[in-house]
């Protein structure tokens, strides 16, 4: 499935009422409601949910809020004026006041409670209630769901207030952790990764809230500091926000016999997984089963793609657990993620996330997701026992299938058409002994050099004669691979297609966020506009800032180079 709209000539939805008049909710309208969930939708307290597929909540609105960016890439896409975003009763409602919205938008909670499992564990212990019904994504709250220039899209706020599952918390996102969460998602559209969507940025004028951080040039591990932070509220956006957690969730119900209606339950949601996330691409004249040998086959076949990507363009997403892993297979949850500059296989932003979750450990960690999914639907085929061993085989077959979407993305990144392991195992023990920039070196060997020196503008460090000597081997090695594979002009277009110029620095996310906070969103909207073409070859201004190394002020200081994803 894509998760790029065809954009719009020109802009056909102009008001706000003509937007509204888009709603559509199928969630609401499938699904089962909690059945303990209040009328009026004041439900902003911690609780057990025990059945139901969702909870209608509605958001706590910011006082004063101010307009900070919206995404226009998006916009056109989906046919939206891009004076909505400053449209009065357009920002109240996505500024948490839905009392502007109108029939037929509603407001439901948008995150079910999810119990968290870690590389294929089961955990209760972070639920509040230490039962698993009450832990969730606490601060997401699902404002709109329509179709949209053919495609049904949700709106979700990121800090709409405290909702049952906000285990005690406030509810609320800052303005930092929003400003990044809403530039990754179009930066990493930008990089064709698929991706959840962000549509506005909105930030209260006069409400704060107090969080841990670390103070200037800390070197502290965990924050060190309480910082008075702006609230906001973003809205990202997504065909659904259903996750393997949540199919978890009802399996463990299942299993269990928690209520009468948890198979059923358990039945519904993933017919709904199907409906919302694989319907064009499954046989609906399949029977049930057939149709769950299909979305096994789709799902792994998005999550291998989706983390053979991230590890293409560098990203990290430090704490890929089920519960942030997308059942639609894109990137979800922009919290400890990080983009490795200085390569490092291991790389870990997240302090909290262990090495289990590193750069290159991302794939093992798809397995162990996939298998929760796996072990989630499995009992929805115990009565075709053929289906099931198809369902089975899909499963067994996941580790081989990540190999090969892998091996092909390295090769992609070389201009070749086959991977070569011996190439590829020199290749990272010379990037790891000569410090290099992941991003500009690949970047650099996209134009195909015949020697070294012009990849040195991608090291960290200074290198010796013997390691020179190294380079130029393998470069030698690798040119005679690039010979059999086409010319060679050629094969350099499609590598700087492959490997972005442009990639997310943390010391240059900081000070945009710091500006922000003061009221000055110049340099976000720099950063949109940048983020926006990561393969382009842009003005010199733009690469003497940002295509180069990061200083070594900023080397291990806390907030910059690692980060608790506290936000």
């Amino acid at each position: 499935m894509s998760y790029r709209s065809k954009p719009s000539a020109d802009p056909c939805v102009t008001t706000f009422d003509e937007f509204v008049r888009l709603a559509n909710y199928s969630l609401m309208n499938t699904l089962n409601a909690d059945p303990d969930a209040t009328v009026d939708g004041d439900d902003h307290r911690p609780r057990q949910v025990f059945s139901g597929h969702f909870v209608p909540v509605t958001p706590t609105p910011l006082t004063e809020p101010e307009y900070v960016t919206h995404s226009g890439t998006f916009f056109q896409e989906l046919g939206l004026s891009d004076d909505l975003a400053l449209d009065g009763k357009f920002r109240q409602v996505f500024s948490g006041d839905i009392s502007a919205a109108h029939e037929p938008m509603r407001p439901v909670a948008g995150q079910l409670v999810m119990p968290l499992s870690i590389y294929g564990n089961e955990y209760i212990q972070n639920c509040p209630f230490g039962t698993g019904n009450g832990y969730g994504d606490g601060r997401a709250i699902s404002v709109f769901e329509g179709i949209i220039n053919g495609q049904r899209w949700e709106m979700q706020l990121k800090g709409g207030g405290p909702t049952p599952y906000c285990r005690g918390a406030d509810g609320r996102a800052v303005l930092r952790s929003s400003v990044r969460e809403f530039l990754a998602q179009d930066y990493m559209h930008a990089l064709d990764v698929p991706t959840s969507r962000s549509l506005t940025l909105y930030v209260s004028k006069s409400e704060t809230v107090t969080r841990p951080w670390y103070s200037q040039d800390s070197h502290s591990t965990d924050p060190d500091i309480l910082v008075d932070n702006p609230v906001a509220i973003s809205t990202r956006v997504a065909p659904s926000f259903l996750r393997v957690g949540q199919l978890e969730l009802f399996a463990r119900r299942a299993r269990s016999n928690a209520h009468p209606r948890a198979l059923k339950e358990l039945s519904m949601i993933v017919s709904h997984l199907i409906e919302r996330e694989y319907k064009s691409d499954i046989n609906q004249n399949l029977g049930k089963a057939y149709q769950l040998v299909e979305l096994a086959k789709l799902f792994r076949q998005r999550l291998t793609s989706l983390v053979a990507n991230w590890l293409r363009v560098g990203y990290c997403q430090g704490n890929f657990n089920s519960d942030n892993c997308a059942a639609g297979g894109f990137t979800l949850d922009y919290g400890p993620f990080g983009f490795c500059e200085k390569f490092d296989p291991w790389f870990q932003p997240w302090t909290g996330g262990g090495q289990h979750f590193s750069f290159f450990n991302q794939p093992m960690a798809a397995e162990a997701n996939y298998y929760m999914f796996w072990k989630a639907v499995r009992p929805l085929l115990a009565e075709d026992a053929e289906a099931l061993e198809q369902f089975d085989q899909v499963g067994r077959d996941f580790a081989q299938a990540m190999q090969e979407q892998i091996q092909k993305m390295w090769a992609a990144k070389l201009g070749l058409t086959e991977f070569n392991p011996e190439l590829f195992e020199t290749l990272m023990q010379l990037m790891t002994n000569s410090e290099v920039d992941y991003t500009i070196f690949f970047r650099e060997l996209s134009h195909i050099p015949e020697d070294v020196e012009p990849l040195k503008k991608s090291f960290y460090t200074e290198t010796s004669q013997q390691i020179d000597e190294q380079w130029q081997s393998w470069l030698q090695s690798w040119h005679n691979l690039l010979r059999n594979h086409g010319n060679l002009a050629d094969i350099s277009k499609n590598m700087k297609q492959t490997n972005p110029k442009y990639t997310w620095r943390e010391w240059l996310i900081v000070p945009a966020y710091q500006q922000a906070m003061q009221g000055d969103y110049t340099l976000v909207k720099e950063l949109q506009t940048v983020f926006s073409y990561p393969y382009d070859e842009q003005s010199q201004d733009v690469e003497d800032k940002y295509y180069r190394l990061r200083p070594r002020a900023f080397s291990d200081v806390g907030g910059v180079s690692y980060y608790s994803c506290s936000s």
